[in-house]
């Protein structure tokens, strides 16, 4: 890697500045694969959509699925919890060991009603707390995707319906779950309110 893209990376940080508002996930797309010095062409082929396609994620105007971004992350060679943003107005002595609500790092996937909150104080630990929104109807993707990681998790309301290779369940508020490693999965939410959700994955490969 380049003395200018190595810059530029570093440049970029984890969380976003106080003084500044988070930037749109399609803008941090851009950036970072222009950071990357990859065409639009190439990441179109590499994750094998069109280049008028991921032309609109990167301004904002098409929706983006969870396994879409995971493709996306795998050729710009970042993990998906790159893109999660906010802001950091922590104390320093909380710094890597506390999250105060109002301070979550959020990652939204526009257009499909899925709203995932960082919990964990940073990404450099053995695992990484995420509490996952999804609206009636929304879902992670027509494609199953898979994690090198462990994930476990519990349903705070709502209903979450999880198919893991060719299994289904319907689970409900209380029910609590794993997915092994590497088990490729998708998840929805069936019913008429909100899922909400708490996910442990462990090492941290979002």
């Amino acid at each position: 890697m380049s003395d200018t893209i190595a810059t530029r990376l570093d440049a970029v940080p984890a969380v976003a500045a106080a003084a500044r508002p988070p930037s749109p996930l399609g803008a941090q797309i851009r950036d970072l694969r222009e950071a990357r010095r990859m065409r639009l062409a190439e990441l179109a082929q590499s994750i094998g959509k069109s280049i008028g396609y991921v032309s609109q994620i990167e301004r904002g105007r098409s929706e983006i699925s969870i396994s879409t971004l995971k493709a996306i992350s795998d050729a710009l060679g970042v993990s998906i919890s790159w893109f999660f943003q906010g802001y950091d107005p922590r104390e320093p002595s909380e710094h890597g060991y506390v999250v105060r609500r109002e301070h979550r790092r959020r990652l939204d996937f526009p257009g499909t009603g899925i709203e995932e909150e960082l919990l964990s104080p940073t990404l450099n630990g053995e695992a990484e707390l995420i509490m996952s929104r999804f609206a009636p109807g929304a879902r992670s993707g027509d494609v199953q995707v898979s994690r090198m990681a462990e994930q476990s998790g519990v349903v705070l309301s709502g209903e979450l319906e999880l198919q893991v290779l060719d299994r289904e369940f319907l689970l409900k508020a209380g029910d609590s779950f794993r997915i092994g490693r590497g088990e490729p999965f998708t998840a929805s939410n069936p019913g008429r309110e909100e899922s909400v959700s708490l996910w442990v994955i462990a090492p941290p490969r979002y």
